[in-house]
């Protein structure tokens, strides 16, 4: 369970989260590893985990590294994640986000950090 003190890095991981696109996702690793804690991607996790229902972040789009919807239990119903997602433009199938690879936005590339 995160403690106190994450609650700078869990602001940190909002204010990229925040960042990315409709139609794009990331990954809790990459995220992680744009703020230089590359193994971190649990912490990520849980960060995420805190924000459901706060609207300024769009945590649909944060998936695992296999562009699968592993977080899809925080969102209130089994279909919600998948359906904000299709939402916003990205199609999924099997709980995993098809073209993956070509919807993957990589913060540390794109915010330059």
């Amino acid at each position: 369970m995160p403690k106190k003190d994450d609650t700078n890095f869990f602001e940190q991981v909002y204010a990229i989260v925040e960042q990315v696109p409709k139609g794009r996702v990331t990954t809790y690793g990459a995220i992680a590893k744009s703020l230089g804690s590359g193994l971190s991607a649990r912490m990520v996790g849980w960060a995420m985990n805190t924000c459901h229902g706060d609207p300024r972040i769009p945590a649909q789009r944060v998936v695992n590294r296999n562009g699968q919807l592993s977080g899809k239990a925080h969102f209130g119903t089994p279909t919600r994640m998948q359906e904000l997602l299709e939402k916003d433009g990205v199609a999924v199938k099997n709980d995993t986000v098809q073209d993956f690879a070509k919807r993957f936005w990589d913060p540390a590339i794109e915010l330059a950090l």
